[in-house]
This record gives C-alpha cells, structure tokens and sequence, in this order.
C-alpha cells in the first residue's frame, strides 16, 4: 500500500491517496518494458527508405567496350555498383518494421511503467486538470506550481480537448487519456502527471492469465 499526496492546480497539497501498488503489479519487470518500448520504437519507423538497383537506374545495358586489346581492365555496361551513377549493390527497399505483442504482455507492460514511476517518486496526482478554455498559460502555470521543468506526460481521465489544446504546443510536453497511454508513453518523460480518476482506471485487475513473467 503506497500513500501519495494528491495535489491542486496551485501546486498545494490537500489530501493523500491510499493506492494498493499490487493492483498495478507486483513488481517491474525490465525485461518486458524493454521488449514493450522497441516494438513501439519499431512500430514508429517510417520504413521508406528507398535506393535503385542497377535494374531501375538510368543507362544503357550495353557493354562499354570490347573485353580485350584496349588497355582498360575490363568492364560491363554503365549502370554497375562499381561505377558513378551506377546502381546501388546492396539496395534498400521499403519494409515494414511493425509487429505486436500480445495485448495482455502489453497492458501488463503499461501497469508496470506506472509502478516504476510511482517508485521513483516521478508521479504527481492532481484532484483535477480542467482548463476553463484554451488556454496555453493556464498549462505552464500548472506545470510552474508542481515544480515541473523536465519532460511530462498530462494523463486526465477522459478526453479534455481544453486541455490537449493548451498543452499540445509546449515542448516535452504530451497530453492524454488515461485510456490512450501505452509504456512508451509513461517512460519517456521524466515527470507523469496525472488525476485520481485516471489512475483508478488501472485499478480494473487482469484476466488471470495476463503476463507476469
């Protein structure tokens, strides 16, 4: 049982929050955060890189010259790998780089990201995050009073588009759901902020036979 201030929108403490860390998981596992963290890295690569082979390059296939009797060490036709201009030997082509882990290693994974914030006291729970309009101030006072400086992740429970808005144009600065949040997500920053509400959403446990190992 872990005991976790709850703070205001002013930065001042106004009650505790009593969380049970075994509901999130008994402990961390780095072996499948970091396994969660490559297939979300992977699963971001663009994959389009492209260069031409001989076969697609400009240029005539004919040989050069003649094989013997000019003096040249001999030589195909102008599109070659070994010749300016020529196609590439080893070319690259488009590829996928995405896959998937199973979906109960992966919200396991998620619980586990949080639990490791939460033991390096990295996790700051708010009563509320409500921003009464767009307003990009209103999210660098908040970010101010908690004495956040570094990279941060605003989880709220529901989509607040108030509060995507106003934090969408700060640097190091990411906005979502409660719902929306993978491991990648809660590792990367250094700071999580996030509402009670959100944080009892991943009190619902697993099916028995969710990944633990």
């Amino acid at each position: 049982m872990a005991t976790l201030p709850v703070y205001n929108m002013n930065g001042e403490q106004i009650e505790t929050f009593d969380f049970n860390l075994d509901e999130l998981a008994k402990y961390v596992n780095l072996k499948l955060l970091h396994e969660a963290v490559v297939m979300y890295q992977a699963n971001l690569r663009q994959g389009s890189a492209k260069s031409k082979t001989r076969a697609e390059v400009a240029g005539s296939k004919k040989k050069m010259y003649r094989q013997k009797g000019t003096g040249n060490a001999r030589a195909g036709h102008k599109r070659s790998g070994v010749r300016r201009g020529g196609g590439h030997i080893f070319a690259k082509a488009p590829r996928d780089f995405s896959y998937r882990l199973p979906r109960k290693a992966l919200q396991t994974a998620t619980r586990m990201a949080l639990l490791s914030k939460i033991d390096e006291q990295n996790l700051i729970l708010l009563n509320e995050l409500q921003v009464p309009e767009i307003k990009t101030k209103k999210v660098v006072e908040l970010l101010k009073n908690l004495k956040v400086d570094s990279s941060v992740l605003l989880a709220t429970d529901d989509y607040d588009a108030n509060v995507y808005k106003s934090g969408r144009n700060l640097p190091r600065t990411t906005v979502l759901p409660a719902a929306e949040i993978n491991a990648y997500q809660i590792l990367k920053p250094k700071k999580v902020v996030m509402t009670k509400k959100a944080l009892d959403s991943f009190r619902k446990p697993l099916r028995e036979e969710a990944v633990e190992n």
